[in-house]
């Protein structure tokens, strides 16, 4: 069952604006000034930047391919199933964990003004989310955009009513850290642009995600981006650096020094609202990570079950769910730098995918938007994030690498076992090796990705298509000797002998001359059995001869059906007529690079479809 497209636009500026907007901001701040001193806006500024240096690369993979799981997706694809199964699992841990830090901060403001245990509150917050997104996607993605609007109508407000209260003396000495500490301190905070990755996770889900998507994100960072830089010059300028320092609510604090007592509340309400979105954007996107590994057979398939009522993976949002509550167990520090130690090495491989992906050769890898300054873009990024990672620590980095040794353990017991093991890196060895090898069920299954994206009908033409053989030949001959070259993968499709298979296809020849022009033939014969149908397609620039006049036949579509397959043969002349008869086709046809081209031609092309 396929996933519904309920998001737009402003879902996807919601999902990722709502999961950038939590804790990185109400939380860490504090933190954030004991490392880097009043230049710690510059941190937030320059980890902004680092984050839309890295999700440019993410953003060009998710058009081409907007597909659940997204990073695992791309990295799967590029790298294999092995390198698929470790992105799975951190991209799910990473953003599990950066859920966690939403909900221990709701959870510890119902422990500050209720009293109730944060254990207790946070299972009870985290069942919430799991409902809302069990209920549907949409549903959730129009909660998430109501909370945001309120939530930057409150920040902003705050901007506002801060700046001109701000005290400039507090920004002097301005660098009272080493250089050094201000860029290790984008990198601590970077968690705060993790959910730039949620919104590819669930690409799958959005409507015309040529152009939803890079819109979305990036207006999104450089609003977030904008938004911390001016919340953090506000906090620097309101509060003292001592009390700074040492507060778990920086913006809360400072409001209350702004505006009073209501305005320390306001900002509570603001803090509720962005832990909300984070959470919700968490549980949605996370969930789809166990869906994706579970259809490429990473892991079992129970977790890829789409509940037929809502259209949503309920089994994946429940194990979700778990997992986040029980990483309300670790200490604050060591969730924030595990989730940013992860969301980095996320970052590094995405990139990386880029780079295998552009220099393969593969053809159906179309995406609508592409990153900027290619080479360079992705290879500073992958050199800056993997400098991030080592600075975080080795706490951060062990705990890595157990997460690391966890997919491996479980790649060896169950994804090792899977059958299709071709990936864009093995493509690229064989185009190093051999220019004219071809990975064609990446090809193939990169095409339909294109279909589903673009929202191209289809038919059941374009089914034959799909899995019609294709042969490219170079020389010129006659209508026999081209039977020759192919009879025998038809005679195995349709299970018949060769020499009938020629016997049909001559005599119907001799009966009826099947070249229909100086460019194109259609021979087509009745076979046995029952419902059956096959087409072969062959391409010869140099020609072939059928007749005296027609010997230069540039195009053959032989047909052959089941005598109940009489209206899908009669749909299959129509519908090749008019894709011969397109603007160009023939130019392109016989300017095509090879069979996976010259099967785009007809598969991605706007001919009237016969329903």
């Amino acid at each position: 069952m396929e996933l519904k497209k309920g998001i737009n636009f402003f879902g996807v500026f919601s999902i990722a604006s709502g999961a950038m907007i939590s804790s990185g901001i109400f939380i860490l701040p504090g933190l954030a000034f004991s490392k880097a001193g009043p230049a710690m806006s510059i941190s937030y500024l320059m980890a902004g930047l680092l984050g839309l240096m890295g999700i440019l690369g993410v953003i060009e993979l998710s058009t081409a391919m907007p597909k659940a799981g997204g990073d695992y997706y791309y990295i799967n694809k590029s790298l294999g199933p092995l390198f698929g199964t470790i992105s799975g699992i951190f991209g799910w841990f990473a953003l599990t964990l950066k859920s966690s830090f939403a909900i221990f901060g709701i959870a510890e403001i119902v422990f500050i003004y209720i009293g109730i245990s944060p254990l207790i509150s946070g299972i009870v917050i985290t069942l919430l989310f799991i409902v809302l997104n069990i209920v549907g996607v949409k549903e959730a993605a129009i909660f998430q955009t109501l909370m945001l609007v309120g939530l930057l109508a409150i920040l902003i407000g705050f901007i506002v009513a801060g700046v001109p209260v701000i005290d400039v003396s507090n920004f002097e000495p301005f660098f009272t850290k080493e250089v050094n500490d201000i860029i290790i301190t984008s990198g601590f905070i970077f968690i705060s642009f993790g959910g730039l990755l949620k919104v590819v996770n669930i690409s799958e889900e959005v409507k015309n995600p040529k152009k939803n998507i890079p819109l979305g994100i990036i207006s999104s960072i450089v609003v977030v981006s904008l938004l911390y830089t001016f919340i953090t010059i506000v906090i620097t300028g309101t509060l003292q650096p001592d009390a700074l320092s040492q507060s778990l609510t920086p913006v809360a604090d400072s409001a209350k020094k702004i505006m009073g007592p209501a305005g320390y509340f306001i900002i509570i309400i603001a803090s509720f609202l962005a832990f909300f979105t984070t959470a919700n954007a968490g549980i949605m996107s996370a969930s789809r990570y166990p869906m994706a590994l579970s259809r490429d057979n990473l892991i079992p398939g129970v977790f890829a079950r789409i509940n037929k009522k809502y259209n949503t993976p309920v089994i994946s949002i429940l194990l979700t769910g778990l997992v986040i509550y029980l990483s309300l167990l670790l200490p604050l520090e060591i969730l924030v730098k595990t989730a940013s130690t992860v969301i980095l090495t996320s970052y590094v491989l995405t990139n990386l995918s880029v780079i295998i992906f552009r220099e393969s050769g593969i053809i159906n890898y179309k995406p609508s938007f592409k990153s900027p300054f290619y080479p360079w873009t992705q290879i500073i990024s992958i050199i800056l994030f993997s400098f991030f990672i080592i600075d975080l620590g080795m706490q951060a980095i062990e705990i890595s690498l157990s997460f690391l040794f966890i997919s491996f353990c479980i790649y060896m017991f169950y994804g090792h076992k899977k059958k299709d093991k071709e990936f864009v890196l093995l493509n690229l060895l064989k185009k190093i090796v051999d220019k004219n090898l071809i990975a064609n069920s990446i090809e193939d299954e990169l095409r339909d990705i294109i279909i589903d994206r673009d929202n191209i009908e289809q038919d059941n033409f374009d089914q034959l298509i799909k899995n019609a053989k294709f042969f490219d030949l170079e020389y010129p001959m006659d209508f026999e000797t081209m039977l020759k070259h192919v009879v025998k993968d038809i005679a195995g499709e349709i299970d018949m002998e060769e020499q009938e298979v020629m016997k049909r296809f001559i005599k119907r020849q001799e009966e009826s001359n099947t070249a229909l022009s100086d460019f194109l033939a259609i021979p087509h014969i009745i076979i046995d059995g029952s419902e059956k149908m096959f087409m072969t397609i062959v391409r010869c620039n140099d020609g072939i001869r059928f007749t005296e006049e027609e010997d230069k036949i540039k195009a053959v579509f032989l047909l052959g059906g089941t005598p109940e397959k009489r209206l899908l043969h009669l749909k299959c002349l129509a519908s090749i007529a008019t894709l011969i008869g397109e603007k160009d086709f023939k130019k392109k046809w016989k300017n095509a690079a090879s069979p996976v081209e010259l099967k785009n031609l007809m598969a991605l092309s706007s001919r009237k479809r016969f329903i």
